[in-house]
């Protein structure tokens, strides 16, 4: 990862910090990219942008065009922004729909649409997105989120398929990430079984990295012990 210039979206969730940190670890120049507001100063191997809504088009642009000038180039973009919801179709609110499919499709769709004319400058390219082991099948109250996740992984397919030869594209699919938020809203589950954030990282580097060069189109699950 020595040198390489990564935009991570969501960098300031759970997973995204722990993605950020382990890939300066490893040597990459990161701009993480969330819509929460930032107050990190710019460093020469660092740089945030928050406040940006990245269902927003222009705003998803905006921010991406900024981290590829603040470093010259782009060699990988790592979507992870999104959101989940649990209720039963019968019993919940379509509006939860369209939210999960903003959250999750839309943001991956704007960043990839704004970071591509950047990568196709990239020997080493990279775009990896976070599908969900959950969406191969739906379970009860899982609707919304599950159907949203799988039209990330038809966004992977696509992108994988319209650029193959110049963009790897590929997704991991996780099963429950052991995360603060996850053992609030299931304080009885064996936590040892969880994928941690640090797990799930290690793959998604390694997608991002010059040893997955000939992977790309993968929906690779990350389950854990599950």
């Amino acid at each position: 990862m020595n040198g390489k210039v990564i935009v991570i979206t969501g960098a300031s969730g759970a997973l995204g910090k722990v993605v950020v940190e382990e890939a300066l670890a490893r040597g990459a120049r990161v701009a993480g990219v969330d819509h929460a507001p930032s107050s990190l100063s710019p460093t020469s191997n660092r740089i945030e942008f928050g406040s940006v809504d990245l269902t927003d088009a222009a705003q998803a642009k905006k921010a991406i065009d900024a981290a590829a000038t603040h470093f010259g180039r782009l060699d990988a973009l790592i979507n992870i922004a999104g959101g989940f919801a649990f209720e039963t179709v019968a019993d919940g609110d379509p509006a939860t729909w369209q939210r999960m499919y903003a959250l999750n499709v839309t943001t991956a769709l704007n960043a990839s649409r704004a970071a591509i004319p950047h990568l196709l400058a990239s020997r080493a390219a990279r775009i990896i997105n976070i599908g969900a082991l959950g969406a191969l099948q739906a379970g009860a109250g899982m609707g919304a989120y599950a159907a949203s996740k799988s039209g990330v992984h038809r966004l992977t397919e696509a992108l994988a398929a319209e650029h193959k030869g110049k963009i790897t594209v590929n997704a991991v699919l996780p099963s429950i990430i052991d995360t603060a938020a996850n053992r609030s809203s299931m304080p009885k589950a064996d936590v040892s079984r969880w994928v941690t954030p640090k797990e799930l990282a290690d793959v998604i580097l390694f997608l991002a990295s010059d040893a997955a060069s000939t992977v790309t189109g993968a929906l690779l699950p990350v389950n854990g012990r599950v």
